[in-house]
């Protein structure tokens, strides 16, 4: 039963993956125009009009302040002033620049100047195409680990190759294969710099297994496995260097039981169960050392849930919250600077994407509306940015719909959603990792950067 639902689910994925234009023609139709270079400037002048041109610049410096507007400034979360630039959909676009083949550095796509905040650049192609349920994990030293995934040949098969991207270089590279080909598993950072891969589907069957990724010698070793094989299942690094495993998609269906990975012993151990049974759920790691379980659904119960699990790690136990406004699959939960979490985004079901997010906070242990999304999205990814504010690139508005390139910025403070330019290629599926620098490394259909 689960084998059936995961086949029909890759291939509409895939037939998203196939809606996406190819022609490189129409990908840089937006950034085509022709450069413009004004007159060149005499290297000889009369002193005559060396004075005047001074007078010019003087009073443009002395005059222009006060006749130019002045953006509003704003306080971000670590309190100091920033300032804020509305955006407009009618930003030009500046043409792109290649380079040479073979060359490695990063191709300049749209810089948006006309109001639009952040800039969306290419940066180098990965070393195996991956489809989609592939992870990407930021190391200690910056590097991202992108691992297995789905194969884009269209014959249903995963992927054990894996793959280093430098933002230094703006290149990937590969490194050590996994020893059992894996999408949809998980992917987690330890706390010694190594990185724990689990479970995940191989076309046939849910994996239990898993296996340490180590950055010193680029190599993959197994470790202990898990008591029950699930794809589409959440991994977080819990305050004590375990990480909890909860949620899924197992032989039976949703999976309701949790459980821990020590990375000490190597050896994963059963912990309390969740309220309900999830697939596809976020897992959100909260200030206080507890984790939020939010939406998810069931193979026989389309509907998603509206309770949301809280695990303590302290009890080894989950409780459940109170209701969420809107039941959500297919969306992004990502906790803020504040310690609230905003979850944004997904389908009730219906395959039909929403635009509406809310607020969880901690504290009172509530959700709460907060503004709307400028377009409706699933399969949409979403990062933490360094000023405080969440970036929400593609997705789509529905299963069957033509992926977005759109993408927009979730300020904290005002609780609203405002156009933050386009991606140069639309995606759905994808993966946003923000790096050491500030900037968002996004995997999809393509490699791309963003620069707020």
């Amino acid at each position: 039963m689960s084998d059936d639902f995961d086949i029909r689910l890759r291939a509409g994925l895939r037939a998203l993956a196939d809606a996406v234009p190819t022609n490189p023609a129409v990908r840089r139709a937006a950034t085509d125009e022709p450069r413009t270079m004004g007159p060149r400037v005499r290297t000889s002048m009369p002193i005559g009009s060396l004075l005047v041109a001074g007078l010019v610049v003087v009073a443009l410096i002395v005059i222009g302040p006060r006749l130019a507007p002045v953006a509003p400034a704003s306080t971000s979360p670590s309190g100091t002033a920033s300032t804020v630039v509305s955006a407009s959909p009618s930003s030009s676009v500046s043409p792109s620049a290649t380079p040479a083949p073979g060359s490695g550095s990063p191709t300049v796509g749209p810089s948006f100047t006309g109001g639009l905040v952040g800039t969306f650049i290419r940066t180098g192609a990965m070393q195996t195409p991956r489809s989609f349920f592939f992870s990407a994990t930021r190391l200690q030293d910056g590097r991202v680990l992108v691992a297995g995934g789905d194969s884009t040949t269209g014959n249903g098969s995963s992927l054990a190759s894996a793959e280093l991207y430098d933002p230094k270089t703006g290149t990937f590279s590969a490194t050590g294969s996994m020893s059992t080909p894996r999408y949809s598993h998980t992917a987690t950072l330890l706390k010694d710099g190594r990185v724990l891969v689990a479970g995940g589907g191989n076309g046939q069957q849910e994996l239990s297994s898993a296996e340490l990724y180590d950055p010193k010698t680029g190599q993959f070793s197994a470790t202990g496995s898990m008591l029950t094989g699930r794809l589409r299942f959440t991994a977080t690094l819990l305050a004590n260097g375990k990480v909890l495993i909860a949620g899924g998609q197992g032989a039976v269906g949703a999976i309701a039981e949790a459980e821990l990975y020590d990375p000490t012993t190597g050896t994963f151990s059963a912990t309390g169960s969740m309220t309900i049974g999830r697939i596809g759920p976020t897992a959100t790691l909260l200030i206080d050392g507890r984790v939020l379980v939010v939406g998810g659904t069931s193979v026989n119960e389309p509907v998603p849930y509206t309770p949301a699990d809280v695990y303590d790690p302290k009890t080894g136990t989950f409780s459940a919250t109170v209701p969420m406004p809107s039941t959500r699959e297919w969306h992004t939960a990502t906790r803020l600077a504040d310690g609230r979490v905003l979850i944004a985004g997904g389908d009730d079901g219906t395959a039909t994407a929403f635009s509406s997010a809310e607020i969880y906070d901690p504290k009172t242990d509530t959700f709460s509306d907060t503004g709307e999304m400028t377009s409706r999205r699933l399969g949409h990814g979403a990062a933490l940015l360094a000023d405080g504010r969440v970036l929400i690139v593609g997705g789509t508005g529905h299963e069957t719909a033509d992926p977005f390139a759109t993408a927009e910025l979730y300020d904290p403070i005002t609780g609203t959603f405002s156009p933050a330019g386009s991606m140069l290629t639309p995606s759905f599926g994808l993966v946003a990792t923000t790096l050491l620098d500030g900037r968002v490394l996004i995997l999809g259909e393509d490699a791309e950067l963003y620069e707020p």
